[in-house]
């Protein structure tokens, strides 16, 4: 296909685009941009994503099961825009370029149309958004003041970014967006997660450049959506890591990880971190973790329900960030320097219910235990009068305590914490927890979750022998692991062992239970489970979540018994939030 004839600026639909513009990096390699903006004179604040999933494909073609239902049951997404211009997970032009901003999309090294060799966030990425932050801030159409917005590999980076305080930054949202790579996102617990490498088949490679003709042609360019250059397989292959190697080889929180993963003590610019309840498995525990820990003064937190990609294009998201970005990109005195710290959306059952708090965790918060009976597989308000213990196996479906049906609507919105007592017939044991609710008549209540349409309230992940806490940074309801060294079970030893269940939200009718199911391996239901092609597994209520990789989980070392314990000297027990109701 013959490109080089193709015009690379244009006038459409009230913007001017320029398409597949070069930018120079410290190391030789130019990446390729296309920038959105206003079309009169003047100098204008920019919006900025680097990521890896191709700035040409559009969001309909891509991912067309998200895209559908979205457009669906959320008519304010696409209205007032042709929706011709959006792709997965950045803003949509059509929506920020009448409101002043221009919006510069860079396709990341070595996909779409920029070359090089992919390794998802490495301090070479970091660097690459550094050094692009910088040429955006000093073009003559930019006012010099850049702002990130992105959803999830947009939004991790941003922390990741900060880090390094470039000086054109003005203000980043993070938008459902992880930031620890070991903690968040590869080794949930200390153990190792199937998404990463699933998601860098199904949404990186299919998009990596140097495929040439086979990745298609963006439609408003007309250019090939991942290079001019046709690379064989082979080449292809040399030109990125493997995920899945690289985070084995890695068992522990090493350099590895700590390169991928931001310094909270360097961020200082003006930032806006948007949660999502239903994310559990990949985003809200960078988003919470990212606004308690960031040295930044001038810092907000949101937290909504939905589907991962929803919220962040209906006029609820994008007017939160518009306010955000209009204050520190363009100094508007739009009052959002006045806005609480903390701003939630509280999930019903049915619906959400808007509350603005000042601090998080909130400060109304009653930390409540929960105490395990295993003799009758109880939560009990009260500890067991008596030590019982129940053993099962880990490869199974493990034990389920209920508490009595509640006397009057309870109200969970924080992180949550499991203390548990273990022991095993093996050197070691995976520890995964969920935190459950049911219904008067017995039928379990799922939410939709960010992914998986059918999750629970809440999961928490621990291998064993990973047990060690760091004291400065652990609080009882908040367990922080080192990750830095093995220590091995004696088999049949009793063990404490702490567990972070990340922070969730539900306001819980009288007669409802709230359940805590402990087992050795990822929690899904007994049914056929969601498919969206963009993931590889079905959802079953872990999403794309799940840990089986047999290397990291030998079923000789993993797929024994494991025994709780709870009452007595080892009263094993669930750390609730409870927020009063008003």
């Amino acid at each position: 296909m013959d490109e080089t004839m193709r015009e690379k600026s244009v006038i459409a639909d009230g913007m001017r685009i320029d398409w597949d513009i070069p930018i120079p990096m410290d190391d030789g390699v130019t990446l390729r941009a296309d920038i959105y903006r206003p079309t009169g004179e003047g100098r204008h604040p920019v919006l900025l994503t680097y990521g890896p999933y191709a700035k040409g494909l559009p969001f309909q073609t891509g991912y067309p099961d998200q895209w559908s239902a979205m457009a669906r049951e959320h008519p304010d997404v696409t209205a007032g825009s042709t929706t011709k211009y959006l792709s997965w997970e950045v803003v949509d032009p059509e929506k920020w370029v009448p409101e002043g901003y221009a919006c510069v999309r860079v396709d990341s090294r070595g996909v779409g149309r920029s070359p090089g060799y992919i390794d998802p966030f490495s301090p070479r990425e970091t660097r690459d958004l550094y050094d692009c932050i910088e040429w955006v801030g000093a073009q003559p159409w930019s006012n010099g003041k850049v702002g990130l917005n992105g959803i999830s590999y947009y939004a991790i980076n941003q922390w990741h970014v900060a880090s390094l305080q470039p000086p054109h930054l003005a203000a980043m949202c993070v938008w459902e967006g992880a930031a620890d790579f070991y903690r968040d996102m590869a080794r949930h617990g200390g153990i190792l997660c199937d998404f990463w490498g699933n998601w860098f088949k199904k949404q990186v490679m299919t998009v990596q450049h140097g495929l040439g003709e086979r990745g298609g042609v963006d439609p408003n360019s007309g250019l090939l959506i991942t290079g001019p250059e046709t690379l064989s397989e082979e080449e292809l292959a040399r030109n990125r890591t493997d995920m899945d190697r690289y985070a084995l080889a890695h068992p522990l929180d090493d350099q590895f990880y700590q390169e991928r993963s931001p310094d909270y003590s360097k961020i200082t610019v003006p930032l806006l971190s948007a949660a999502n309840w239903g994310g559990q498995g990949l985003h809200p525990r960078g988003n919470f973790e990212g606004f308690m820990r960031a040295a930044s003064q001038q810092k907000w937190l949101e937290a909504h329900g939905l589907e991962h990609w929803t919220h962040f294009y209906t006029d609820y998201g994008r007017s939160l960030q518009l306010r955000f970005f209009d204050h520190f990109l363009k100094g508007e005195d739009n009052g959002w320097d006045r806005e609480p710290r903390v701003l939630l959306q509280v999930r019903h059952l049915t619906e959400f219910e808007q509350r603005a708090e000042d601090a998080w965790p909130l400060a109304s918060t009653q930390w409540t235990r929960l105490y395990l009976n295993p003799a009758e597989q109880a939560l009990s308000w009260e500890p067991a009068a008596g030590e019982s213990a129940i053993t099962y196996e880990a490869l199974g479906d493990g034990v389920t305590f209920t508490t009595p049906p509640l006397e009057q609507a309870v109200e969970i919105t924080g992180p949550v914490a499991t203390k548990l007592y273990v022991s095993s017939n093996r050197i070691d044991a995976d520890i995964f927890v969920v935190l459950r609710a049911f219904a008067p008549d017995g039928q379990e209540v799922d939410f939709q979750g960010a992914l998986d349409p059918h999750t629970p309230l809440g999961n928490g992940w621990l291998r064993a022998s990973h047990r060690k806490l760091d004291p400065a940074l652990s609080t009882e309801y908040l367990p922080y692991h080192t990750h830095d060294e093995y220590q091995p079970l004696l088999m049949g030893e009793i063990y404490e062992l702490d567990i972070e269940i990340w922070p969730t939200s539900v306001v819980l009718p009288p007669g409802f239970r709230i359940a805590l199911t402990v087992l050795g391996q990822d929690f899904e239901r007994p049914v056929e489970g969601a498919v969206i092609q963009s993931f590889v597994n079905p959802f079953r209520g872990s999403g794309p979540f799940i840990h089986t990789n047999p290397q990291d989980r030998p079923v000789e070392i993993f797929g024994g018994q494991q025994t709780l314990y709870g009452g007595g000297a080892h009263g094993s027990y669930l750390l609730l939030p409870v927020i009063p109701r008003k």
